[in-house]
């Protein structure tokens, strides 16, 4: 969609509600169109008109990306602008150029791309689609989030595979060691997240995807946190398949997702749930033998049926957006207050316990930690109290915080919180 003035002002109602006049937003749009890139990660001008493009609440330090990026206003104005334009001419479709959309993003093939709702359904595409028996083995990380374990845990229930787990360690050379001496001749899968919820650490994921494809394992990877924070090339990378979301990093619409099956990988994982869009157009119901026809000849075999066109519209214009500002833009500044976040933190000294590795290249915009002596899910409330929105980590028996800074985030904000970590050391 064209983001014109007429365009963002029709939807004045609909913007009403929120703390920035939509006359604002629009004269931060022309801000940013015009900066030519690159763009400086401590440019404040530059990063403070960005900040005027998203709805967040000037009171509210929201440090929490991780769980739900919010969507700018170029993506609601995309989103209400789909609706209204499908209701009003009532078109189907609309969803079909959002694969390629994706792709761009990520360094994918447009039919390497199927639409979803959540990293969850595509983890769940990814666990019960592959040919495994039971004792078959497949290695995972002990910093999993529910959507990433619990549909290999209810697969170990069901069908009697075996799942290994490791905790990754202090650097990436160390964490693919762990992984390597898991491996035994019964190792069919190596299914671990990019980036762990829990920390933010980053693992070398290409190197995990050399080892396994020299030893003829698959590699289905929880990408929660990878487009959108960092620049993605997937066939590089070279892993299986990569599920992911656009509600977080991507800053698009809650309920959108994506699923990245490498083309030679369609053949090994298997299709369950299937409908419209994901057969080849041959089934025949009225013939004798009735005839099933084949799957789709790519990736939109894993999904079916009508799909939530004016959500997807929000899609193509969060990549639109990341693509105006510039994915190495982002990344920079998003690294450099993952940095700041960190030294912060550090700079507590043994008042507070940072459990997200010292690593550069291990890490960027998520940082977990614990303040010594103090419960962490107290000190979440607490930040809640005021007006700071971290993450209460309990996964696992972890019990530690998480924070998570995105491009409309600033040190002001990170300095908020370091105030309320001053108040109870």
């Amino acid at each position: 969609m064209t983001f014109n003035r007429r365009n963002f002002i029709r939807s004045a109602a609909l913007l009403a509600t929120l703390p920035l006049s939509e006359l604002d937003a629009f004269a931060a749009k022309g801000r940013l169109s015009r900066h030519a890139p690159p763009v400086a990660d401590d440019d404040e001008t530059y990063w403070r008109n960005v900040r005027q493009m998203f709805p967040i609440s000037k009171s509210l330090a929201y440090l929490n990306n991780g769980t739900m990026g919010p969507s700018p206003y170029p993506v609601i104005e995309a989103v209400h602008a789909g609706m209204v334009l499908a209701d009003r001419d009532c078109n189907y479709g609309g969803w079909e150029a959002t694969s390629a959309k994706i792709a761009g993003l990520v360094g994918a093939s447009p039919g390497e791309i199927a639409l979803t709702h959540n990293v969850t359904e595509g983890v769940n595409i990814m666990c019960w689609g592959l040919p495994l028996r039971k004792g078959d083995e497949v290695i995972m990380t002990t910093h999993e989030h529910v959507g990433g374990a619990f549909p290999w845990l209810n697969r170990q229930k069901l069908h009697g595979i075996v799942l290994k787990a490791f905790t990754p360690a202090a650097t990436a050379a160390e964490t693919l060691n762990r992984i390597a001496s898991l491996i035994t001749k019964k190792t069919k899968v190596i299914a671990i997240p990019h980036i762990p919820c829990t920390q933010g650490q980053i693992l070398p994921l290409q190197q995990i995807c050399q080892l396994a494809r020299e030893k003829g394992i698959y590699t289905l990877i929880d990408g929660a946190h990878g487009p959108g924070m960092l620049p993605l090339d997937l066939h590089e990378l070279d892993c299986d398949a990569y599920a992911s979301c656009c509600h977080k990093w991507m800053l698009g619409p809650k309920g959108t997702g994506f699923l990245y099956v490498r083309e030679g990988f369609l053949s090994a994982l298997q299709p369950y749930f299937v409908g419209a869009g994901g057969d080849d157009g041959k089934w025949n119901m009225a013939a004798t033998p009735i005839e099933m026809g084949a799957y789709a000849p790519d990736a939109h075999r894993y999904y079916s049926g009508t799909q939530a066109a004016s959500l997807f519209k929000g899609v193509d214009a969060a990549v639109d957006f990341i693509e105006t500002i510039g994915i190495d833009n982002i990344h920079n500044r998003i690294k450099a207050l993952g940095n700041y976040t960190y030294n912060e933190l550090m700079a507590f000294g043994d008042k507070v316990e940072v459990i997200t590795p010292a690593e550069p290249q291990s890490r960027c915009a998520i940082i977990g930690f614990r303040v010594k002596g103090v419960d962490s899910n107290k000190f979440y409330t607490y930040c809640l109290e005021n007006s700071v929105r971290i993450r209460y980590v309990a996964e696992n028996g972890l019990q530690s915080l998480r924070v998570s800074t995105h491009i409309y985030n600033n040190k002001q904000e990170v300095d908020k919180l370091m105030e309320l970590i001053s108040d109870m050391t």
